[in-house]
């Protein structure tokens, strides 16, 4: 079963951009984890643009939490850390996920 992580992040005012790009700099220590499955990026829509969530998937948790321990995650996690004015982290196990037309369509 895979074990999801969501990360809402609440990005100082006006410093968005760089918020973005430090994270995409940084996707190589998460998604280099022979246990993640993927990860992603989005902006909360209907929000004043500064409120971000990352979604990453693992094979199992206990791997997971091996990361949140690594170095790579450590160094990563200190590079956003100075974009953050708040948020909230939520663990979840996917019980289920079904593909849309879209997908089946090759969209």
């Amino acid at each position: 079963m895979t074990f999801r992580i969501m990360l809402r992040m609440e990005i100082v005012p006006g410093k968005e951009a760089e918020f973005e790009k430090a994270w995409h700099d940084g996707t190589a220590a998460v998604t280099g984890h022979p246990a993640n499955l993927g990860q992603s990026l989005s902006r909360e829509a209907g929000t004043d643009g500064s409120t971000y969530v990352i979604v990453s998937d693992w094979v199992d948790e206990p791997r997971f939490r091996e990361f949140e321990e690594s170095p790579a995650h450590l160094e990563h996690r200190a590079t956003l850390h100075p974009y953050r004015k708040g948020g909230s982290f939520h663990v979840m196990e996917v019980v289920a996920h079904i593909e849309g037309a879209a997908v089946a369509d090759g969209r």
